[in-house]
């Protein structure tokens, strides 16, 4: 649709007048103009692809925590993150674009209580607990929040809580943009 209407006009640009005898706009101000319009619409698209997942180990079997206070995690084994907006040496997802965005966390314990809360600029939001005796305990949530350029999300292992994780990847923590505001 867009070439026709140029190929119209195109003669008119030439001249520097319309149909009508008002002056036109220069062709190669009009088409400068095209291309950055194009050019944001692209950086649009791009910053609207952003989702990652991760899983707390990168390998092996282990237990974090307890610890005496609330602790970031850092969730190593990055399976997804369009955007590179999750960044695995310090567990931190920083918001590249203003938009609502989709978080959610699960955590395995063995014979432990296990809890953690998402972080939103040092704010707690939501959280979970779970404790067990023996055996296997598990916690999970989700929440959508709205973020502003730069707003940084994270996951807290709450005081006193373990979490493990092994080759299976049982503690995880994924998010993704939803549309942008």
């Amino acid at each position: 649709m867009f070439l026709p209407l140029l190929l119209l006009l195109f003669p008119a640009f030439l001249q520097g007048q319309s149909n009508d005898g008002t002056c036109s706009p220069n062709i190669y101000t009009v088409l400068s103009e095209l291309e950055a319009k194009v050019n944001k619409l692209e950086n649009q698209l791009q910053v609207r692809q952003v989702a990652f997942s991760a899983a707390l180990l990168a390998s092996g079997e282990s237990t974090t925590g307890p610890f005496s206070d609330f602790t970031t995690l850092i969730y190593k084994h990055v399976v997804t993150n369009v955007g590179n907006a999750y960044n695995s040496d310090t567990g931190f997802f920083t918001a590249p674009v203003k938009g609502a965005y989709h978080f959610e966390f699960y955590s395995t314990a063995v014979g432990g209580h296990t809890s953690a809360v998402l972080v939103k600029n040092g704010g707690r939001t939501f959280a979970f607990a779970e404790g067990q005796g023996n055996g296997f305990g598990t916690g999970s949530n989700a929440i959508t929040l709205v973020l502003e350029v730069g707003d940084v999300v994270s996951i807290n292992l709450w005081l006193n809580s373990v979490m493990y994780d092994n080759q299976n990847h049982h503690s995880t923590f994924s998010g993704h943009l939803l549309f942008t505001m």
